[in-house]
């Protein structure tokens, strides 16, 4: 039905424009004279490329779109290069270009950029450029191009869209922070987050007396033969610091700062050589196991890029469902935007055998209440550390914590 409306209306235009031709022409022959011909052969050419316009096909048009780069940090900006071909010069007076994007990568005063006036006349080819400034994070879709042209009189007008999908993902920003391992002690016992100390047994360093528990992988069985008396390798020992980020995905106005710092954090431990893996969980998990390397960074990364803040679970219920799906040996460091009695019971609750540091993030300026001064008191005295840090101040928050 609607198909057949289209075409009634096209056939309409066409029978205007030939009434309007065909009226002037009339009009020229009774009247006579200089102002009516003038009339006819004014209107003449503007007529004739109303009916050239509606005649010419705009599949005629093939378009590409480049993206120089489609690995991005947040904040930065992109350039996207469209260029358009065709066989057939027909003149046209302007075309309306406009590129299909996912609304979440612009803010309101930008979404006017991508949408372009040119005015190609008899060009074959056209290209043009627009600059998308201050990428927020995330996954952004670019999925059709439409063209939009008419004539003068405004009588047809004409469109179409073609389907070209690219994606961009832009990676969370971060900063610079000099991590360091730590070793704090709370008001009731203690609890270490210094690096674990393990055994490299590839190298053997010296003998010893056997001692009851030493593995028998361990025994210099060449001594024993020797001199008939057990004797034990000695190892060189070295130290890890394994770190497991917890992030919090309920809705909070902070939190792409927690997810800045976040990916601030990972750098720093992967930095030092340590390993590191991510958990968060919301519409889906996303779990990435303690690793170490650049590759295993541009993994965490790439989480990062497309989590979203769409948990419909409170945090607390999160810890307490999905804790086994974290590295129990490994230092846990939680970060959130919120904190509650109920999330410091749950994760001493669920992480008896680990180390645990919440990285309490804060808009600027906030001021902490006497309540969240109890709530720190009580995960000190369940040996969890609480730090609390800044928006757009992270850079320093290890040095903090040592002098704390």
């Amino acid at each position: 039905m609607k198909h057949l409306w289209n075409r009634l209306q096209e056939v309409s235009k066409v029978l205007l424009v030939l009434v309007l031709l065909a009226g002037t022409f009339a009009f020229a022959m009774f009247q006579g004279g200089f102002v009516s011909w003038f009339l006819f052969y004014s209107f003449l050419p503007f007529s004739l490329y109303s009916l050239l316009v509606m005649i010419y096909p705009l599949s005629d048009f093939t378009v590409s779109r480049s993206i120089k780069s489609q690995e991005l940090k947040a904040g930065s900006s992109v350039i996207i290069t469209i260029q358009l071909k065709r066989s057939f010069p027909v003149p046209l007076f302007y075309l309306v270009l406009e590129d299909q994007v996912s609304t979440s990568i612009f803010s309101t005063s930008q979404v006017s950029q991508v949408k372009k006036l040119i005015y190609p006349w008899f060009k074959k080819t056209i290209k043009l450029e627009y600059e998308i400034e201050n990428l927020p994070r995330g996954e952004h879709d670019f999925t059709s191009l439409e063209i939009k042209t008419g004539d003068f009189l405004g009588i047809f007008q004409k469109s179409r869209r073609l389907h070209l999908k690219d994606v961009i993902l832009v990676y969370p920003s971060y900063v610079q922070m000099n991590y360091q391992p730590l070793n704090v002690r709370f008001d009731q016992g203690a609890a270490s987050a210094d690096m674990k100390i393990q055994r490299d047994t590839t190298v053997a360093t010296g003998l010893r007396e056997y001692q009851p528990g030493d593995r028998v992988s361990w025994i210099h069985w060449k001594s024993f033969a020797r001199t008939n008396d057990l004797m034990t390798k000695e190892f060189e020992e070295r130290k890890s610091h394994d770190t497991f980020f917890v992030l919090d995905r309920t809705p909070s106005l902070l939190f792409e700062d927690m997810v800045t710092f976040t990916s601030s954090l990972s750098r720093a431990v992967l930095k030092k050589g340590a390993q590191a893996g991510y958990f968060s969980s919301g519409s889906s998990n996303q779990l990435v196991p303690v690793k170490s390397g650049e590759l295993h960074q541009r993994q965490i990364d790439y989480q990062l890029a497309k989590v979203q803040p769409d948990s419909r679970r409170s945090f607390n219920e999160v810890i307490k469902t999905e804790g086994v799906s974290m590295a129990p040996t490994a230092i846990m460091m939680v970060v959130t935007s919120q904190l509650t009695r109920e999330l410091i019971e749950q994760i001493h609750e669920s992480s008896k055998t680990s180390t645990v540091m919440i990285f309490y993030i804060k808009a600027k300026g906030v001021q902490g209440s006497s309540e969240e001064q109890q709530i720190k008191a009580l995960a000190s005295s369940k040996g969890i550390l609480v730090k609390e840090s800044y928006a757009g101040h992270f850079a320093n928050v290890f040095s903090e914590v040592k002098q704390a």
